[in-house]
């Protein structure tokens, strides 16, 4: 037996002896499946893969909650093992043309300041990935900045991404199983 009261439709449960137990039924809220969820584009950088360069930025995924940055390094020559890297945690991007700064909010696989990689031998190649706030949308070209300081910095200046590519680079396609 159903009743409806201010609090919705409500169900009598009655035994043969006409003992009733009331019980609430909650409505469920209705989820829209069809609601069109952005993905995240990957841009990749056609240099990202050029084994010349020691640093480069091998490709950047913005979305609407958060601005993905990752790198290739290859450990220097000039060192018996290789050096070392570290990222500063003050680090942060720049649209061009803007004086706002998005500081870093993760660094995946790279050790922040004061903490180091040691790399084991000289070429070693090594990747990272920086995490920072979402950009605004219209934006295509941003410094990365580690540090304003004198020395040996992770800093890339006008790095316009406007004409990279979607379509991944060969070393990030999944291998199939031989």
């Amino acid at each position: 037996m159903t009743q409806y009261t201010k609090y919705g439709p409500t169900v009598l449960l009655c035994s043969i002896n006409l003992k009733c137990m009331e019980t609430r039924i909650k409505r469920l809220i209705e989820i829209d499946h069809n609601v069109k969820i952005d993905s995240p584009v990957r841009l990749y950088n056609p240099e990202g893969m050029d084994y010349k360069i020691n640093l480069r930025v091998k490709s950047i995924e913005a979305t609407s909650e958060y601005t993905r940055i990752d790198f290739i390094y290859k450990s220097s020559m000039v060192y018996e093992n290789g050096g070392w890297i570290e990222m500063d945690a003050d680090s942060y991007i720049q649209p061009i043309g803007s004086s706002t700064r998005y500081k870093l909010v993760k660094a995946i696989g790279i050790p922040l300041a004061p903490l180091k990689h040691y790399f084991k031998r000289k070429g070693e190649y090594y990747t990272y990935t920086l995490i920072f706030p979402p950009l605004p949308k219209d934006t295509t070209a941003i410094d990365i900045i580690e540090k304003l300081a004198p020395g040996t910095y992770f800093n890339f200046y006008n790095v316009d991404f406007s004409t990279w590519m979607t379509i991944p680079l060969a070393a990030d396609l999944p291998r199939k199983n031989n």
